[in-house]
Parts: structure tokens; sequence; C-alpha cells
């Protein structure tokens, strides 16, 4: 007879149902946990992620069926354990200009004809100083002493071909042959036309430095149609190109250069292109690159027309200054927006640099999409 005092060491012969499941789940687990696991069971990686989620509590009345299927659900059936979701991809923040997505949608890359021989573009980037030597507010390449400017430009160079290894680079002179005016001079024409002897100076500096030469056109009121033929002399050369500049093509509204933005046409660069082709073609000279600054969006009306030439490679180049979140917001709405063949992007030392901002680098300028191939320092 047992003492009422005394503890029991048996149990009851009706306390065996409710202690089944705990023995079925102990059981279970043990069976999860051997080391000489049966030989049906795949082998487990080493890495695989282990499950940490608790089981949930048991009561007495819990079935054997119930705990062995609460126990499958954490642990995966026959005993495996159940490999984490990958978690979900973090959304890309974009800077305005450097969005894949937008560029796609607005027709980037663009369906260019295939480069001919010798073509530039998009083989290689140029890098170029601008600027007119008889000014020192007009650009780099005239506010130093040649040595120094083109030292300067070397060390550009450089800068860019260690950032983008896989883009050779082609430095250039991008020299204002035409300069708007805001009087009307002789032939009321707006614009002041640089003489041949300082033209050819600059060109002998960019033969110096392995550079190419850019002649720049700023009309004023002249019409690009009469002024461009007066430089075949010069665009004949192999290694030298053309950039005009809707800013100060005038003819159309009259106003004096300063006093308001201008503006080319589609049908303007169409004659441009046209001429430079058959300059090519007659000459027999590798393919033309003709850049255009643009800032504004009536800086090129109906870009949607311009046509594509084989010998002609066309770069819109972003021109205006300022902050970064600004540039950037000008490569987006008028370069990006409106595709056209390839992109340019100018850098002002002063300008942009002025109220503390510090000036774009090339990493920065990588991170466009598309990336510019024609980056000019002013």
């Amino acid at each position: 007879m047992i003492s009422a005092q005394e503890p029991s060491t048996h149990s009851s012969p009706h306390s065996f149902p409710l202690l089944l499941p705990f023995l079925l789940v102990l059981l279970l687990l043990l069976a999860g946990c051997r080391g000489d696991r049966s030989d049906d069971l795949p082998a487990e990686p080493a890495d695989k992620p282990v499950i940490t989620a608790p089981l949930p509590p048991f009561t007495p009345a819990t079935s054997a069926r119930a705990a062995a299927a609460a126990f499958t659900a954490v642990t995966g059936a026959r005993g495996t354990k159940l490999a984490s979701q990958p978690p979900h991809p973090r959304k890309i923040k974009y800077k305005n200009g450097e969005n894949p997505d937008f560029a796609r949608k607005c027709g980037w890359p663009v369906t260019i004809p295939p480069p001919l021989p010798d073509s530039i573009l998009p083989r290689k980037r140029i890098v170029a100083y601008y600027g007119n030597p008889l000014s020192r507010r007009m650009g780099i390449l005239g506010e130093l002493p040649r040595e120094e400017m083109l030292r300067r430009l070397k060390g550009e160079v450089l800068r860019w071909e260690e950032t983008d290894p896989a883009t050779p680079v082609q430095p250039a002179l991008h020299l204002i042959a035409v300069v708007a005016q805001g009087e009307p001079g002789k032939g009321g024409k707006y614009r002041m036309i640089v003489p041949d002897e300082v033209v050819n100076r600059v060109y002998g500096w960019a033969r110096e430095a392995n550079a190419l030469l850019f002649i720049d056109l700023q009309t004023g009121h002249d019409d690009i149609r009469a002024l461009l033929p007066r430089f075949e002399w010069l665009l004949k050369s192999p290694d030298v190109h053309l950039g005009i500049d809707p800013e100060f093509n005038l003819i159309r509204s009259g106003r004096k250069p300063g006093t308001i933005i201008g503006s080319y046409d589609g049908a303007d660069v169409n004659y441009v292109t046209g001429y430079l082709s058959e300059l090519v073609k007659r000459y027999h000279l590798p393919p033309k690159v003709l850049v255009i600054h643009r800032f504004t969006r009536h800086g090129v009306t109906n870009a949607g027309s311009i046509l594509l030439r084989p010998e002609v490679q066309i770069v819109m180049n972003m021109d205006g200054w300022g902050p970064s979140w600004l540039k950037r917001d000008s490569y987006e709405d008028y370069v990006v927006a409106e595709p056209v063949q390839f992109t340019g992007f100018k850098l002002f030392y002063r300008n942009d640099t002025k109220k503390g901002e510090p000036l774009m680098t090339p990493t920065e300028l990588l991170r466009l999409c598309p990336q510019p191939l024609y980056i000019q320092y002013q």
C-alpha cells in the first residue's frame, strides 16, 4: 500500500493515452536528428539554411497524427529542412539621366547605319577643350597659355582612360571660329569670323597634341547655308570636324545674341549633314563628327526629322551650366528624351563650380544612360 505522503514511481494505466502524443513526437524528433539516417533520404548540402521556427505547443488532447502533421509543417516532409526564400530584390534608385528603362522607352539604343571605316564613334570617346585664343572668357582653350592648356587637356584624357580603360580617348580642340556679337558689325550679321591665321594656329596646336580640331559656328543673323561653305578649305582635312550652336542662331527671331536663346530646326541639321556627307565623298575622308549644342526644349525643333547618314556622326551635346542636378535634368529632358545618334556632355570649369558645387567626375558621367561619347570642357 502506498502512502499518500510518498511520491509514486509508477504511472497510472489511465495516463498512458495522454502521454502517447508526446512519445510519438519525441520519436520523430530523434529520427530526424540521427546521424545514421536511412539510406533512402537524400544527402543535404552542408550550407543549407536551418529552420529555426519553434514547434507549436502541445496539450494532452493533441493526437499523434496532429502532432506529426505539425512537425512536418515546420521541418518539411520526411524530416528534411526547408530552404529559406530569397529576399526580394531592391529597386535601384537612379538619378536623372541614369535610368536605363527611361532611355529604352525613349528609343535608346538608336538604330544607326553601320559605322564606316575610320569612324571615331562609338569606338572612341572624344575629350575636347573649348574656347577661342582671342578671349580668356570664352573657355579653357583661350584662358591658359598654349603649353599649360595642352598639359591640362592631356591630364583630362588620362583621367578618362583610367576611369574607362575599355574605351580609347581621342583628344580634341574645339575652336569657336565664328563668334556671335552683340553689335551688327559691318555686314549687319551679328557675328565675327575669326581670321584664318588664328584658325590655322589652333589647328597647329591640335596636330602637336595628336588631337582633332572642331570648328564651331555661332551664326548670329547669318544663314548656316551661306556660312558653312566658307570653311570648306578647312573641313576637307581628315582631322577637322564641325560644331553648330543653336543658342546663337537668331536669324529668324531678329533678336540680338545674348538677349534670347536661338534654335535650329531639323531641316537645318539635315542641310549641314548633307553638306558634310558630300565633302566626305568628294575628298575620300573618314566620317565627320557633327556636334550640336543643346540645353533647351526648343534648341532643336523637329529633332525626329533629322536624317542619319553614314558619312556623318551626330552628337547631341548637353551644353547647360549649373549644379549637377540641373545638368542631369537637362541631359534627360533634352538629349535622352529625343534620341538622334550619339550624346555629349559639357563641363564648365568656372560656371559649374561657382556656387561651391564640385565639377562632375568621369565616374559620375559614365553612370548616365546612354553614356556620353563626347566630353567638352569649357
